[in-house]
């Protein structure tokens, strides 16, 4: 450790503390007196995230949760669930135990992870992480996201039953797919 000051290696511990990050230490510079503090943490091995394209890049915290913040853009999610979420995830990848971990896989724990917080979320969050083709594909995921057990705690999706209540999204693949069965619900 060096003296931010004087850049001597000397220095003693006056008060050491723990806290959720790790400790924090009052150092005392024996060179030139001056006091300073360092905090220490364990750093875990970093883990690369293999691309879809095959490219590999270091996992960053704050990357994945900027995706799932901007995925509950609005939503009624304190910033609290999504460090707990970002925070599993995490602890997850590491659990592994391996350098690298795909896209995918990271993809799949947060859709994971939103479907248990908001399933406005989850949807706003597949929308783009995954290959929807057609209104259709993101109808049934819809469909299949409503019929999904829902856990403890979380927000459960319910879909108007009437045609004039139903989405508008909804309204319209149903008149694409079926014009004559539109009017029958109603």
């Amino acid at each position: 450790m060096r003296c931010p000051y004087c850049q001597s290696r000397d220095s003693r511990v006056t008060d050491s503390r723990a806290n959720d990050d790790g400790i924090r230490r009052r150092r005392v510079c024996t060179t030139c007196g001056e006091k300073y503090t360092t905090y220490e943490c364990v750093q875990l091995a970093t883990v690369a995230v293999i691309k879809r394209d095959g490219r590999r890049e270091d996992f960053v915290r704050e990357k994945l949760l900027a995706g799932l913040r901007k995925a509950c853009g609005k939503r009624n999610v304190s910033v609290a669930q999504l460090e707990l979420a970002v925070a599993e995830i995490e602890a997850a990848i590491t659990a592994d135990g391996r350098a690298e971990v795909s896209a995918t896989r990271l993809g799949e724990l947060a859709m994971d992870a939103l479907r248990r917080l908001d399933h406005i979320a989850y949807i706003r969050f597949a929308s783009v992480y995954r290959p929807f083709a057609d209104l259709a594909s993101l109808k049934e995921a819809v469909i299949a996201l409503e019929s999904a057990p829902v856990e403890p705690g979380s927000v459960q999706l319910s879909l108007p039953a009437t045609e004039e209540r139903r989405p508008r999204i909804l309204r319209d693949v149903s008149a694409q797919a079926a014009p004559e069965a539109v009017g029958a619900g109603r």
